[in-house]
């Protein structure tokens, strides 16, 4: 018996069902690499981000986040170059889905017990999304902003329901506004923390201070 189409889950209707010591013999979910590209870049070397956002509350299965992963790479990869962005999945398939399976052998309805005992045995993985909620993002240069967002739309087709493109304001993956990066950089308050940044407030002991930095503003202000 092969795995039933997603339109069967997609509609989110019980309490969320994850894998635990109850919930047991779980497949694993299609999806394994969540960051794909030049994940290792600085915050610096990427600014431009974009985002394609749930615009429905659903079920997402992992065989649909695992093929527009692939899809949003390929394109990437061909068009920009596999060195010039960086992709994130920003689901995770937590939620396991159940199937009662029915008999359908001959003299089958001997050995069937119809709805009796019908909470079925793991079959898949999908993530619960709500509306509004990022599925996919990806940050890269400027330059290939079109490309980011042509990789999304075709990404867009491997997901039921309906999806937008948002092209973020902030600098890459990070909280910060563009302009606000861009100020706090020049006034050597913010420090580059892997693909993030951080802020430095007036908080703290002035021992671990680096030299020019021991009075800052407050960061609020």
């Amino acid at each position: 018996m092969g795995r039933r189409p997603a339109r069967c889950y997609r509609q989110i209707k019980n309490k969320p069902y994850p894998k635990s010591r109850y919930c047991r013999g779980v497949p694993d979910a299609k999806i394994r690499i969540y960051d794909v590209g030049m994940k290792k870049k600085g915050v610096d070397e990427f600014p431009f981000c974009v985002h394609l956002v749930s615009w429905e509350k659903e079920n997402v299965s992992s065989e649909a986040l695992e093929a527009a992963r692939i899809a949003c790479n390929k394109y990437m990869a061909k068009y920009a170059g596999k060195d010039a962005f960086h992709l994130r999945v920003r689901v995770h398939p937590f939620h396991v889905l159940r199937i009662n399976k029915m008999l359908s052998c001959a003299g089958a309805d001997r050995l069937q017990t119809g709805m009796r005992g019908a909470f079925g045995k793991p079959q898949g993985t999908c993530a619960r999304v709500a509306i509004g909620q990022v599925l996919l993002s990806v940050r890269c240069k400027d330059s290939n902003n079109h490309h980011a967002q042509e990789a999304l739309r075709r990404a867009k087709f491997k997901f039921p329901g309906r999806q937008k493109i948002i092209v973020s304001r902030k600098w890459g993956f990070t909280k910060f506004s563009r302009t606000d990066y861009l100020k706090y950089k020049s006034e050597n308050r913010i420090v580059p923390d892997g693909v993030n940044a951080k802020l430095l407030g007036c908080h703290g002991p002035l021992a671990d201070r680096e030299p020019g930095r021991a009075f800052l503003h407050s960061a609020t202000a």
